[in-house]
């Protein structure tokens, strides 16, 4: 077995048949049918099945398909890491988190990692939600994770870097803009809330911060978006809570904190050892602005 006929499989069930495949790779599709049946001889089975205008995976090509894919990016990434050990200048770096972070804490963290590296370069792989962030890293989509920190039981290495606050962001005409105090968050039970997608992993945010305070919070718009929902509330739409690093600055008359201040942790964490760009990307994050919770406050787990 070899990462060629790995290859070849990935793409034909990707292209739906030999011929296809052979034109992508730019092969002749004999030498990648000769691969397949020496790949299925290895393996014990036939992957894939014959069809008079193509072909499929059969069940075993299904269940063989993901650790090919899987095998294939591992080996990707090993080539990738062996340069970058040698030349960390001219490195490149897969990152996966999750979308409030790509908008709001990452993006000074890569320009200060890129300064510091000028040749390297980037990847952002972005995900709706920490349990698809972490089944994307085991897949071998990206080399390192930032995201909130995983539970205990998970294996490969991680590290905290800080913890995110969370605000409210209030309309002109709200009952709050009028003060700049901190607002309780049982004072909001009442009111309209932009919320987001229950596959969004603010919702459940969103929700367990409500439910501390002893309500379920009412939609007025749902959006996918964290800026947009930032800009929604603002604009008297409904309430909203946001990581703070996602406000935009001309937003921050809106801002209100909470009382207790909500705070969650963050990390970055990978399979099995962090990579040279990892470290570098560690390090400008840790160069970053983190605030302290003060005692007495909610800490998201």
């Amino acid at each position: 077995m070899n990462l060629r006929q790995l290859e070849y499989l990935i793409a034909i069930a990707e292209d739906g048949s030999f011929r296809a495949a052979a034109h992508r790779l730019h092969v002749a599709a004999p030498s990648i049918s000769q691969q397949i049946r020496l790949l299925e001889l290895e393996v014990g089975g036939p992957l894939l099945e014959r069809l008079p205008r193509g072909a499929r995976l059969t069940s075993a090509g299904r269940a063989f398909l993901p650790e090919a894919r899987s095998a294939l990016l591992a080996a990707q990434r090993a080539q990738r890491a062996g340069r970058a050990a040698l030349a960390l200048e001219l490195a490149e770096i897969e990152i996966a988190t999750v979308l409030s972070l790509a908008v709001g804490l990452l993006p000074a963290a890569i320009q200060r990692m890129t300064e510091a590296h000028p040749g390297m370069s980037v990847r952002l792989h972005e995900f709706p939600h920490r349990e698809v962030l972490e089944d994307a890293l085991d897949a071998g989509i990206a080399d390192v994770a930032i995201g909130p920190m995983p539970q205990p039981s998970r294996h490969g290495p991680a590290v905290f870097l800080g913890y995110e606050s969370f605000v409210v962001i209030v309309g002109r005409r709200h009952r709050a803009f009028a003060s700049p105090a901190p607002i309780r968050l049982d004072s909001l039970a009442n009111d309209g809330w932009i919320l987001f997608p229950v596959t969004h992993g603010l919702h459940g945010v969103v929700v367990a911060i409500c439910a501390s305070a002893g309500f379920a919070p009412r939609d007025a718009v749902r959006t996918a978006q964290v800026e947009a929902a930032a800009r929604l509330a603002a604009a008297g739409v409904g309430v909203a809570i946001v990581p703070a690093n996602i406000v935009p600055s001309d937003l921050a008359e809106h801002v209100r904190v909470t009382d207790p201040p909500i705070f969650r942790k963050l990390g970055a964490y990978t399979r099995v050892e962090f990579s040279p760009q990892a470290d570098a990307l560690i390090a400008a994050l840790r160069a970053s602005t983190w605030v302290e919770p003060p005692p007495g406050a909610f800490i998201l787990q």
